[in-house]
């Protein structure tokens, strides 16, 4: 009886399976599957070249008004009335809350009080200092009592604009029993209701957002800007004059917002916790779409890559972790290309390095390669075949209607 046959390990079967691809598409040399060899695989072709690419650069981002302005009392006193809707947009001097005035009025009568009277001193004691003056002069009055007149006139003018000062003084806080919005904007919730005690300044009563222009507060990286500016150096990119970048926002839902701003500032300070640098954008937000405290994404426009090259995400395969595209050799044939892959720009990868002006990249038709080599057929590997409905009339074929003779 013979022994059993040794099975032939994976890597053996592996190595034939290669030989027997290899032998199915070389069978045939004519490219045109002749002898039952492997037929060339139709693909697209895009020739490649050197052009200026606009790149953009996005961040996560968090929206915030361009002025958030706390309310508060500047006066003590019980909480009247609540005169604006919570979450609605409110004007600059719009009243907000009342305070009540009592107390303020009467403070307000007293100094008025206090006025007259030191208006009535101060004009005795003008009197009293214009008739002693001829009288000293006359030698008919001492030098004492003529600057005690003098003396006298001098103090009641002092006390007479320490009362106006406090009639002011009082008026300011009558006015201030009136809360109103330093700004135009979009209210918050009111913290405090009708009756309560509001102690003074210390209590917070709302907050209020100006959202036009509104401010989008991101973060960048020290690498990043370490990276962005050696390419900048070495004139692999083109940054847009003081770095005045056009902005706009995506928001969650994938949406771009219509309205375009401007980076307007790039701290120099990087924070040690997070290890970026607080940047923002300042975009126009009439209608108030955007509200302060969004998560986005903002978007940086403006910079450029000089005499880049750029192909189709899709023609771009990830092979044992390498990026690779595949080359129409000039014997039509696939051939494997290893590249380093860059930014993205719209729909396409810029390509680091890898590619030269004229390579011609397959673009469509990759799933019909199966191995390095195969024989390709340049066109457009998604027309129908031919016979089926929308395709072309086979070579010699009558035309739809025509009658061959």
């Amino acid at each position: 009886m013979l022994p059993p046959l040794p099975r032939p390990s994976g890597a053996a079967l592996l190595f034939v399976s290669s030989i027997v691809l290899v032998a199915c598409g070389q069978k045939g040399g004519d490219g045109h599957g002749a002898g039952g060899g492997m037929p060339p695989a139709l693909v697209a072709v895009q020739e490649v070249q050197p052009k200026s690419i606009p790149v953009e650069f996005e961040y996560p981002a968090q929206t915030a008004g361009s002025r958030e302005v706390e309310v508060r009392a500047r006066v003590p006193g019980i909480l009247l009335k609540r005169n604006f809707a919570e979450g609605a947009r409110v004007s600059a001097g719009q009243s907000l809350f009342s305070i009540e005035r009592t107390t303020y009025e009467a403070a307000v009568a007293r100094a008025e009080a206090d006025v007259a009277a030191a208006e009535a001193r101060h004009n005795a004691a003008q009197r009293n200092a214009a008739r002693t003056r001829p009288l000293f002069e006359a030698k008919a009055a001492s030098q004492k009592d003529f600057d005690d007149a003098v003396s006298a006139f001098e103090v009641s003018n002092a006390d007479l604009k320490s009362a106006r000062a406090r009639l002011t003084d009082a008026k300011l806080n009558l006015g201030y029993t009136n809360v109103e919005s330093p700004v135009a904007g979009f209210s918050s919730r009111a913290l405090k209701s009708e009756g309560s005690l509001i102690s003074g300044p210390d209590m917070l009563l709302t907050t209020v957002s100006q959202v036009d222009p509104i401010y989008v507060n991101f973060g960048l990286s020290e690498a990043e800007q370490t990276r962005l500016r050696n390419e900048a150096s070495a004139g692999k990119l083109q940054l847009p004059k003081d770095d005045r970048f056009d902005v706009t926002i995506k928001f969650e839902d994938s949406r771009v917002y219509s309205r375009t701003g401007k980076l307007s500032f790039t701290d120099v300070r990087v924070n040690p916790q997070t290890g970026t640098s607080d940047a923002r954008a300042e975009i126009p937000n009439p209608s108030g779409e955007v509200r302060p405290g969004q998560f986005v994404r903002v978007i940086l426009k403006g910079a450029s890559r000089p005499n880049a090259i750029a192909v189709p995400q899709r023609a771009v395969m990830e092979m044992g972790g390498n990026k690779i595209v595949y080359i129409a050799s000039p014997d039509n044939k696939a051939m494997p290309r290893p590249v380093v892959v860059g930014d993205w720009s719209g729909s396409d990868w810029i390509i680091a390095s890898g590619l030269q002006a004229g390579d011609k990249v397959i673009v469509d038709g990759l799933a019909k390669i199966f191995f390095p080599g195969a024989p390709i057929q340049v066109g457009d590997p998604n027309a129908p075949p031919p016979g089926a409905p929308g395709a072309p009339p086979a070579k010699g074929a009558p035309a739809k209607g025509e009658v061959k003779k």
